[in-house]
């Protein structure tokens, strides 16, 4: 018999398939603890409401600002091989791709808390030093591993009634035409949008206080790296539960 819905939950037009659950987990930004916090829930809330089919969805920015981004990483490697997650690109994953293809791209991911990212690999940027020699530094400790999980990120991920991408998407396109930079990138143009998107858009890249949920959009960006709070929603069926 499953358990009754708990009072953090919440009923909602859209729905998942059968049988099937989505945990679905909001920007990190390098707090590893927190990840691990949450990990430890999804894993729990498993063991005590089993179900046949979980999915787990990391929604992106799971580098810079926060102190840990290489540990984040490394956990993720291992969810997406062990638990088959999905991974979402989010934009500062995709700054620091344009910094490993061209060193000449390192000024704008620094700007967005790039060397919090560096720090925790152990490259110290050193005064003076050119932006090669800090690429080349930066690829001899990126492990394989890593490389390996930004090669198998998504820009969107659908289930069932709900669409999920980093930022959210442009209205009134459809979903099989957005544009790349605006599922990573997109604010008040999809924020401000009250029509119906032919999906439910579960996103974070905008933080806000708690969750935000709306008859079009979910927004689970809670800026774990400088509240400590890194949301995690449990959709099943109709129902949406914080974890």
């Amino acid at each position: 018999m499953r358990t009754p819905p708990a009072a953090n939950s919440l009923a909602i037009a859209a729905s998942t398939p059968p049988d099937v659950r989505i945990y679905a987990i909001g920007d990190i930004h390098g707090r590893a603890d927190l990840l691990a916090e949450t990990l430890a829930r999804i894993d729990d809330d498993l063991q005590r409401r089993p179900i046949s089919h979980a999915i787990e969805v990391y929604l992106g920015d799971y580098i810079d600002r926060g102190p840990d981004s290489k540990t984040v990483i490394d956990m993720l490697a291992v969810r997406l091989v062990e638990n088959r997650a999905v991974c979402l690109r989010g934009n500062h994953e995709s700054l620091m791709e344009d910094f490993l293809r061209d060193p000449a791209c390192l000024r704008p991911w620094l700007q967005v808390g790039g060397m919090q990212t560096l720090a925790s690999y152990g490259v110290q940027p050193r005064p003076g030093m050119i932006e090669t020699e800090l690429h080349r530094r930066f690829w001899d400790a990126f492990p394989r591993a890593h490389e390996l999980l930004l090669q198998c990120l998504r820009t969107s991920f659908c289930c069932g009634d709900f669409l999920f991408v980093h930022a959210g998407i442009r209205p009134a396109v459809p979903i099989e035409r957005q544009d790349l930079n605006d599922l990573l990138w997109i604010r008040h143009e999809f924020l401000n949008s009250a029509r119906d998107h032919g999906k439910l858009v579960v996103h974070g890249h905008t933080s806000v206080p708690h969750p935000d949920i709306r008859h079009n959009r979910i927004n689970i960006d809670t800026g774990a790296w400088r509240t400590g709070i890194l949301t995690c929603i449990a959709i099943e069926g109709t129902t949406i539960l914080v974890l």
